[in-house]
């Protein structure tokens, strides 16, 4: 299937430096969540979770280095997304307006909440690292996810509903070929399947082909006159 593209698409970065930044951030901003769901996918690989403060903590303890460079992947990840975001958001202007500025706000919303829980692996592997009362930290870290879960909630709109939205403006604004908007739309797909197998691998997968889906983006932008 060959897409229709709009040639005549106008983004919010009109001057050159602008654009090639936002380029970079749509480059770079997905491989950050690539990377956090390799490692730890490899931290997870033979069993283990972080869904509960023990959990988490006997996982720190078992694989600090994976957990430690998805922590610096993830936060990196984060803060790129957010120009990024807003790059793709332009490609919607002229015939998916609304969906491509309520998926793209919900995404930027999410990932600002996910930054805030991310930090969190620092705290893991600190505790992990000193040793001590292990069921005192796990206590203290159960606490922290049930206070934080209005936030996380907005990370799951925002990863899931806000990203599959964008795409589907994609689709729907054709200024972009269909395969890169089916690849950011692959990643909530994905990463949901990942959730119901059981397996982080699907959500490697996912994050991999939004990250192609979000380079082409990024390309074509960057040659935008």
């Amino acid at each position: 299937m060959t897409a229709t593209l709009d040639r005549d698409v106008t983004h919010a970065p009109t001057d050159a430096p602008r654009r090639i930044g936002t380029a970079l951030a749509m480059l770079l901003a997905p491989w950050g969540f690539v990377v956090a769901n390799v490692c730890y996918a490899v931290a997870t690989r033979n069993g283990g979770s972080d869904e509960t403060g023990a959990d988490a903590l006997a996982l720190a303890a078992a694989h600090p280095a994976p957990l430690r460079a998805s922590t610096v992947a993830a936060m990196l990840g984060c803060l790129l997304i957010i120009p990024a975001a807003l790059g793709v958001i332009g490609f919607t202007r002229h015939r998916a307006n609304r969906l491509g500025l309520i998926g793209g706000s919900l995404m930027i919303g999410g990932y600002v909440a996910y930054f805030g829980a991310v930090m969190r692996g620092y705290v893991d592997l600190a505790m992990a690292e000193r040793g001590g009362p292990t069921g005192d930290y796990a206590a203290v870290l159960d606490a922290a996810s049930e206070a934080a879960i209005p936030w996380l909630l907005l990370f799951v709109a925002g990863n899931l509903l806000g990203t599959l939205l964008l795409g589907i403006a994609l689709l729907r604004a054709r200024t972009v070929p269909v395969w890169a908007a089916v690849g950011i739309c692959c990643w909530p797909v994905l990463h949901v399947t990942g959730l119901i197998a059981g397996t982080e691998w699907f959500a490697v997968a996912g994050a991999t082909l939004q990250a192609v889906g979000f380079a082409a983006l990024a390309l074509r932008l960057a040659r935008t006159d």
